[in-house]
C-alpha cells in the first residue's frame, strides 16, 4: 500500500491525495481532488438534500456539509490522517504534540509545548468544528491521537472564522461508528523508562446512532523532561488516564445532535536535579540533598459538548454548546522547597470555561458562499497559593529560620464574546478571494476589543502551480488560565519578596499578519515556499516563575515576528517521504505587565532593546521516509532537528543553545491469523543515536528549570481490532 507522511505546504491538486497532505489553496490536495484545476466558487456549497438514504451515507454528507462551514483560503494547512499516524514510530500511542512535530514551523519545547512560526502556545483546538478552550496544564496531553481521524495544522493569515487563538488552528475530526462500522480494539504498547500503555476503544452504530468510545491508561518513569543529561531521571514518576467519546443521533436526513465528551486525569513526580546547594536554613537544618526533593503536581480536565448539525435549504449550520473544565495543583516538599528556594507553596488553580458557538454557511448564486457566525465563552477561576517563606531583611537575606504562612488568591470571571462574517468569492476558474470582517470583546480587568478585517488571496496558476496570499488583522485576549494574580506587597520583607513593582494586568495583544507563498508539483514531487511577516502590539509570552511548573503570562510592548518554510515531498510506489525547513526571528521589545517577575537589569535592558523572545528558534527541520516491503511489512525513520532555544548571555535570551538531532527509527508487521484476523504490531526507536542534547538550560526570559530531550528507548506495540 502506498502512503506518505506529509505533503507540501501550499500544495496544488494532486492526481491522489497523501496521507500526510498540506494545502494552502482552500484544501484541495487535502481533500484528494482529481488533476484539474479546483472550482472553488463550488467547492464548499451545501451537499444537496439527502433523501431516503441509509444511515452511512446521511451521515457522510452531513460531514461534508459541516467542512463546508470552514474555509481556509489563503492560509497554509497541514492535513495528518489516522494512517499517516499509525505510520509513525509509536503509532496511535504518539502524543499529539509530537504528532504536529511533523508539520513545518512546530518546534518543540519542554512540557509538551509547541511553537509555531514563533508564537508561545495561542494554539487554538477544534474538535469536530467546536472549539474547546485550553487547560490551565502545560504539559500532559488532553486528547489522545487514537481519537483523530484527521487533524489540520492551519497557520498563516487565517480567515475572519478564526480568531481569539492565531498562532495556529489544530482542526480535529474525530473517529465515528459510522464510518468505521461495528467493532473495537484493545491493545499495549511497553518498552523503556518502564512504560506501559494499554488502550481499548469500542465503536459502532444502529439506525441513526453511532457511536465511538476509547480510553488509556500510561504510567512511566520520564513523565517530564529530565532536568540532567542521566538516562535515569530522579523522581519523574507519571500516570495519566485518558478518554474520550463521541455520541450521536441523526434526527432526519438532514439533522444530527452529538455529544462528545473527554477526560484527563494526570499525575507527575517532578524530577529532581542532584547536588544543589540549600540557599537556606530551616530550623536547626542546615542541610538537604536535592535528590530526595519530593514535589508533585496533579492535572486534571474534562470537557463535553453539544451540538445541532445540519441544512435549512441551502444553509448549513452548527449551533453547539459546551463546558470545559481545567485545574492543577503542586505540592511542594514542604522543607526542601523552602531550604533551595526560600518559600514552599501549595499553588491550585482551576478554570471553568463554558461556550456557545454557531456557524453557517449560505451560497448566494455560483460564485459566492457565505459564511457567519457567533462565539461566546464564560470562564470562571480561581488562583490559591498556600505560601510558607522566612522573614528576610531589605537585601532579602534570611532573618529567621522559622516560617511564616502567606495566603494568597483571587477569582476571576472573563467574558468574551465574537461575531464574524465573510464571503468566499469565485473569480473565472483560476482565482478564489475570501474576505471578511470578525469583532471581538474581552472582559475580564477592562472592556477590550477589536474589529479585525481578513483578505486570502489564491490563484490557481496552472495545474500544477498554486499562488496564496493573505492579510489578517488579529486580536489575541491573554488566556485567562495562566493568568496571574499574585498581590506583590504581601511578599514583602520576606525570601519571595519580588525584585520589582509592576503591572499586575495582562492585555490582549494585537497584530497585523502578513503571508504569501507558492506550491509546484512536478511529477510526485510537491515543493512549496512559504513567507510571513508579523507586527505586534502588547506581545503575549508566558515564563514558568518559580517551582510549580505552572505558566503566567506577560506582554512585550512591541514585538515582530517573521519566518520562511520550505518543504517537499515525494510519493510513489512504496516509498513516500518528506522534508521540512523553516526559519523564524520573534524579537520582543519593553516588558509592560508581570514587571514583577523580572530582575531590574533586565527588564532596563529590554526596555530600550529588542531581544530574542525564549522560544524562538531559528532554523527547524523534520523529516522522514517511508518504505512498504509488503503490504503487510513497513520500515521507516523519521528526525528533527532544531538550532536551540535561546538562554542568558551577556543580554537577556542573548544566546542560542546548541543544535540537536533527534533519529527515530520504526518497523512494523501484520500477522494475519486464519482463526483470529489480523495483529499489528510495532517496533519503535526513539532517538536511536542517544544523542543527548537540552532544551533548555535553565536561564532566559520566563525559564525556570533545565530540561532535557529524551534518551534512546525502545517500544513494542501490539494492536488487535476486533
Amino acid at each position: 500500500m502506498k502512503y506518505s507522511l506529509l505533503a507540501l505546504s501550499l500544495a496544488a491538486a494532486l492526481g491522489a491525495a497523501p496521507l500526510f497532505a498540506t494545502d494552502a489553496s482552500a484544501g484541495t490536495a487535502a481533500q484528494g481532488t482529481d488533476g484539474d484545476a479546483p472550482q472553488q466558487g463550488t467547492r464548499n456549497k451545501p451537499a444537496a438534500k439527502v433523501q431516503n438514504l441509509g444511515a452511512v451515507d446521511v451521515s457522510a454528507a452531513l460531514d461534508q456539509a459541516r467542512n463546508s462551514l470552514s474555509p481556509d483560503t489563503g492560509s497554509s494547512q497541514y492535513v495528518i490522517d489516522q494512517k499517516a499516524i499509525a505510520a509513525l514510530p509509536l503509532g496511535a500511542s504518539t502524543p499529539i504534540n509530537q504528532v504536529l512535530l511533523q508539520a513545518p514551523g512546530v518546534v518543540q519545547d519542554s512540557y509538551g509545548q509547541l511553537h509555531v512560526r514563533g508564537d508561545h502556545a495561542n494554539l487554538q483546538y477544534r474538535v469536530n468544528g467546536v472549539l474547546i478552550p485550553e487547560s490551565i496544564s502545560g504539559f500532559g496531553q488532553t486528547l489522545d491521537a487514537r481519537t483523530i481521524k484527521e487533524v489540520k495544522l492551519i497557520d498563516g493569515a487565517l480567515p475572519a472564522q478564526y480568531g481569539l487563538r492565531t498562532a495556529a488552528v489544530v482542526d480535529i475530526t474525530t473517529k465515528s461508528g459510522h464510518d468505521l462500522g461495528n467493532g473495537g480494539s484493545v491493545g499495549v504498547m511497553g518498552g523503556s523508562f518502564g512504560t506501559f500503555n494499554p488502550n481499548a476503544s469500542i465503536w459502532g452504530s444502529n439506525d441513526r446512532w453511532s457511536y465511538f468510545v476509547t480510553a488509556n491508561y500510561l504510567q512511566n518513569d520520564v513523565g517530564i523532561e529530565n532536568p540532567t543529561s542521566s538516562r535515569t531521571p530522579i523522581h519523574d514518576h507519571t500516570n495519566q488516564v485518558k478518554g474520550f467519546g463521541d455520541i450521536s443521533y441523526l434526527i432526519d436526513n438532514d439533522t444530527r445532535l452529538s455529544f462528545m465528551f473527554g477526560v484527563s486525569n494526570s499525575r507527575f513526580e517532578i524530577p529532581n536535579n542532584p547536588n544543589q546547594e540549600p540557599q537556606f536554613g530551616y530550623l536547626d537544618t542546615v542541610d538537604f540533598n536535592s535528590a530526595n526533593l519530593n514535589e508533585q503536581q496533579q492535572e486534571k480536565t474534562r470537557f463535553g459538548v453539544l451540538a445541532l448539525q445540519g441544512k435549512i435549504g441551502e444553509t448549513n449550520y452548527q449551533v453547539s454548546a459546551g463546558q470545559r473544565y481545567s485545574s492543577i495543583a503542586f505540592t511542594p516538599d514542604f522543607v526542601g522547597d523552602l531550604m533551595f528556594n526560600g518559600v514552599a507553596a501549595d499553588i491550585n488553580r482551576s478554570n471553568r470555561a463554558s461556550t456557545l458557538q454557531a456557524d453557517f454557511a449560505t451560497p448566494l448564486g455560483d460564485s459566492h458562499t457565505l459564511r457567519y457566525g457567533i462565539y461566546g465563552s464564560f470562564e470562571h477561576g480561581n488562583i490559591n497559593n498556600n505560601s510558607w517563606v522566612f522573614p528576610a531583611d531589605a537585601d532579602g537575606n534570611q532573618t529567621s529560620t522559622t516560617p511564616i504562612n502567606i495566603l494568597d488568591g483571587a477569582r476571576l470571571i472573563a467574558r468574551t464574546y465574537s461575531a464574524y462574517v465573510q464571503d468566499e468569492w469565485s473569480v473565472g476558474d483560476k482565482w478564489t478571494i475570501n474576505y471578511g470582517v470578525r469583532g471581538d470583546q474581552y472582559h475580564l480587568f477592562r472592556d477590550e476589543s477589536q474589529l479585525s478585517p481578513r483578505v486570502g488571496v489564491v490563484y490557481q496558476a496552472t495545474q500544477d502551480t498554486t499562488i496564496h496570499a493573505g492579510y489578517s488583522r488579529y486580536f489575541v485576549p491573554p488566556a485567562t488560565e495562566v493568568i496571574s494574580t499574585t498581590n506583590i506587597a504581601k511578599f514583602n520583607g520576606t525570601t519571595n519578596q519580588l525584585p520589582s513593582d509592576g503591572n499586575n494586568t495582562a492585555l490582549s495583544e494585537r497584530s497585523d499578519y502578513y503571508d504569501a507563498g507558492i506550491s509546484q508539483n512536478i511529477g510526485p514531487l510537491t515543493l512549496g515556499l512559504d513567507a510571513y511577516y508579523r507586527k505586534v502590539s502588547r506581545l503575549q509570552d508566558e515564563g514558568q516563575f518559580g517551582a510549580a511548573l505552572v505558566y503566567s503570562n506577560f506582554n512585550y510592548e512591541f514585538g515582530r515576528i517573521r519566518g520562511v518554510e520550505f518543504t517537499a515531498n515525494y510519493d510513489e510506489g512504496p516509498v513516500s517521504a518528506y522534508f521540512n525547513l523553516a526559519y523564524n526571528r520573534a524579537m520582543g521589545k519593553r516588558i509592560i505587565t508581570g514587571q514583577y517577575n523580572f530582575d531590574p537589569d533586565d527588564l532596563a535592558y529590554i526596555y530600550n532593546n529588542y531581544i530574542h523572545l525564549d522560544h524562538d528558534q531559528k532554523l527547524t527541520s523534520s523529516g522522514g521516509i517511508s518504505y512498504a516491503v509488503t503490504s503487510d511489512t513497513k520500515i521507516g525513520a523519521d528526525y528533527i532537528f532544531g538550532s536551540g532555544l535561546r538562554s542568558d548571555g551577556n543580554v537577556p535570551n542573548g544566546l542560542s543553545l546548541p543544535y540537536y538531532f533527534q533519529l527515530n527509527l520504526n518497523v512494523s508487521h501484520d500477522f494475519n491469523f486464519e482463526s483470529t484476523g489480523t495483529l499489528h504490531t510495532q517496533l519503535a526507536v526513539i532517538n536511536a543515536l542517544d544523542r543527548t542534547y537540552e532544551l533548555r538550560d535553565g536561564t532566559g526570559v520566563g525559564v525556570g528549570a533545565p530540561q532535557f530531550g529524551p534518551r534512546r528507548g525502545l517500544y513494542l506495540s501490539v494492536q488487535k481490532d476486533f
